[in-house]
Order: C-alpha cells, then structure tokens, then sequence
C-alpha cells in the first residue's frame, strides 16, 4: 500500500508539473508596428526565453508614418521591420494588418479581426492600448481590444471561428496619460536581462527609430548618426533612459512581485495595468501568468 501511494503521489506530482510547464498564449495588440515593442517588447523576450508563445499583432500597416514615404511601400517596408524585429525578440508571430494608419477607427469589422486573432491564439494573456492617448489610432486600437474582451467567449460572434473556452487576462500596456486617470502599474516585470533584446528589435524599425521619430520631435535627422553602430548606440541611450525611470509607484510594484530591495539593483522595467475586463487573476494567479517574478536579492 505504501508502495502504491508513493507512485501515486509521484504521477500526481508529474502531472502537475507537466501542467505548469504548458507554454501561454501571450497576445499584444497595437495599432502600429513598433507599439508593442516599445512597451511590452523586454517581457515578450522573457516569456519566449520561457518557451511561451508570444504575438504581436499590428492594427494598421503603418502606411502613414514617415515623412517622405507612404502608401504600399511604406507598409512593406514596416511590416518587413516588424518580422524582423519579431526574429530578434524571439517571438513566435508578429502579424500587421492592412487596415490604413491614422484612419483605424473601432468598427465591428476591426472587432471581429481582433476576435479572431485572439480565438486563433487561443490567448491566456491579451494586452492593449488605453483608450487615452495622444493618437487617435492609439485611443481606437484600445477601444476595440476593450469591445472583444467580453466577446471572445460568446459563440454566436464570429461563429466561422471557436469561441475561448476561457477568458483571458487582459492588460493594458504602459504609457505616460495622466487624464481622465493614470496609468496603474499593477504588475512591474524587470527586463535588465533581455534589454538588449529589445533595442535590437526597436532597432529594426529603422524608418521609426532614425527617420519618422526624430522628424515628428522636431529633430533634424542630421542629428541622428549614420553608422550602424553608433544608430544603435544613440538608440540605446533613449530607450534605457526610457525603460529605466522607475517612479514610486513602480517600486512599490517591483518590490511586491520581486521582493523587498528590488528595486535597488533592477535597472529597467515595463509595468502592466489589470483591465477590468476578462478574467481577474489574483496575486497567486498573476505570477503562473508571468513566471519571471521571482525573488531578487539586493
């Protein structure tokens, strides 16, 4: 009898490990290429390090944003950028679809694609935009993730493809909007290991990072440097100045995931906000999501 207890309680164990080691579905969802790796690109890279299965998804092709290019060739030449950056983050899938830049707008047809990108994933984990946001495709792009959020349960939407048999987890992405109310950082994930990753993937997003970025800053682009490896370096500065603020409320937030110290050794971070939508994790939950938060000793 002992015998068969202890075999019992070792495939019981197995199966539990098994189960834990099941890869997510991570989906995030922008209205541009370039907008996921700007906020959720150092966690994508753990999380396919981890052997989960990530996603970007682009709302628009992205034919608008350059000073001097656009239309079709604007859009192949940024849905080229985006596999390229999704190659060196390590993701499994970086789609753009061809809806225009600057004219997305939160329509049923552009639902229905978001419900179905989300169906065919089979997501655990849905990210977005806010709805507050400087851009308009922006606002919309998170509009639209908001309207599927319930959705993508329900057979009769989209019935040509199976609804979720569960409700993911749906976060908002980072970003600096104070009005009608800021941005919470729920959850704090620290990228010190993987942001090398993602100015490699920023950096493939050339007509962003060097052409269209500086132009819209009112920068000439003679200020941007024409060697590939100062580009990068000049790159780099920016974005590790970007990844690395950590305001108050984010330490209290890398301290509660990391531990208490945290935040004296981590250098650069990327926050997510809980929607109030889809399904709502508790602490113990929210780290099976994102199985890098674990204990840091300063």
């Amino acid at each position: 009898m002992k015998k068969l207890f202890l075999w019992s309680a070792i495939i019981i164990l197995s199966l539990g490990l098994l189960q834990a080691q099941e890869p997510l579905n991570i989906i995030a969802i922008g209205a541009h290429p370039d907008d996921c790796d700007f906020k959720f690109g150092g966690t994508a890279a753990l999380f396919a390090k981890m052997g989960h299965n990530v996603k970007f998804l682009s709302l628009t092709s992205g034919d608008a944003g350059h000073q001097s290019q656009g239309g079709g060739a604007l859009a192949n030449r940024r849905r080229g950028e985006a596999k390229e950056a999704g190659k060196r983050l390590g993701i499994v899938e970086y789609e753009t679809l061809d809806n225009h830049d600057a004219e997305l707008l939160p329509t049923l047809e552009v639902r229905h694609q978001v419900i179905r990108a989300i169906r065919n994933w089979n997501a655990d984990i849905v990210l977005g935009l806010r709805t507050n946001d400087y851009h308009p495709d922006h606002r919309n792009a998170g509009k639209v993730v908001q309207d599927a959020a319930y959705m993508v349960i329900v057979p009769n939407v989209c019935p040509d493809t199976p609804p979720l048999e569960k409700n993911p987890v749906f976060l908002y992405m980072q970003d600096r909007f104070k009005k009608p109310y800021p941005f919470s950082p729920d959850i704090v994930v620290a990228i010190d290991d993987v942001i090398e990753e993602k100015i490699d993937a920023l950096d493939a997003h050339e007509s962003q990072m060097y052409e269209w970025g500086p132009w819209t800053n009112g920068r000439s682009q003679d200020l941007v440097p024409t060697g590939k490896e100062e580009r990068r370096a000049w790159l780099s500065e920016r974005i590790k100045r970007r990844s690395g603020i950590i305001s108050l409320d984010r330490k209290a937030s890398l301290e509660k995931w990391y531990g208490a110290g945290a935040a004296t050794v981590v250098e650069y971070v990327e926050a997510f906000e809980i929607a109030e939508y889809g399904y709502q994790p508790n602490d113990e939950e929210i780290r099976k999501f994102f199985p890098m938060l674990k204990t840091i000793r300063p």
